[in-house]
């Protein structure tokens, strides 16, 4: 294996099985993945909290003190840069897909209505257009199916980010919805904060909906693995 670590984070309704193609195409590359399980989205603990996610995520970027390359997928971007946060001098870059991060004090995702204590898959219809064209109704079935209910002490979870340092950690964002133009204009704009602060961003596209780790795990493995 060569390089750091590659800790994969998916975002809501996923478990670490959603990188099981990604992995598997990394390891190809020589290259060591390591897909995060999140407390609350796959291991039964549905009073997980965002702290316990988080710290998820620190213990695996802890597991390797040579640096870690550490990627968030869509809300789970914020989890990602709350890594570079908390260890700076070992999150190597973060590599954010199809999201952005939140900014200190606001909610880590607090989209769509709290059922019975968890934030269920709500369907495909907030998802109509670029986001999902890449589905066929075989996969967005299985998807639906799938998909584990967020906790809500995760997705009302509020995001604290304490050190500046995390803006010079190097952030590649991958684009799969969006285009690389689209995400600079946000950034130059302002409208992502996190971003516009940091020091190093580099943007990169991929012809996918908003979950390429399904869709195109092959071509996801690649700008992974050469970031």
């Amino acid at each position: 294996m060569t390089g750091e670590q590659i800790v994969l984070v998916g975002g809501l309704w996923l478990d670490g099985s959603a990188w099981s193609g990604v992995a598997t195409e990394l390891t190809k590359r020589g290259r060591h993945a390591v897909p995060v399980t999140l407390p609350g989205q796959g291991d039964g603990h549905t009073s997980a909290t965002l702290a316990d996610q988080v710290a998820a995520v620190l213990a695996a970027v802890d597991a390797e003190p040579g640096g870690s390359v550490v990627v968030g997928h869509s809300a789970a971007c914020t989890l990602a840069w709350l890594a570079a946060d908390a260890r700076p001098g070992r999150v190597a870059k973060v590599v954010l897909i199809g999201g952005f991060p939140s900014g200190n004090g606001q909610p880590y995702a607090d989209f769509f209505p709290i059922v019975d204590g968890v934030m269920p898959f709500p369907g495909w219809e907030p998802f109509d257009g670029a986001d999902a064209a890449d589905l066929d109704e075989p996969a967005r079935q299985a998807f639906a199916a799938a998909a584990i209910p967020v906790p809500a002490g995760v997705a009302r979870g509020v995001v604290q980010l304490t050190d500046e340092r995390r803006f010079d950690v190097p952030v590649v964002m991958v684009c799969p919805e969006f285009t690389p133009a689209q995400a600079r204009e946000w950034i130059a704009a302002g409208d992502l904060p996190e971003l516009t602060r940091a020091k190093h961003v580099t943007l990169v596209d991929i012809d996918s909906g908003h979950w390429p780790m399904l869709t195109r795990p092959a071509e996801l493995a690649m700008i992974l693995a050469t970031v």
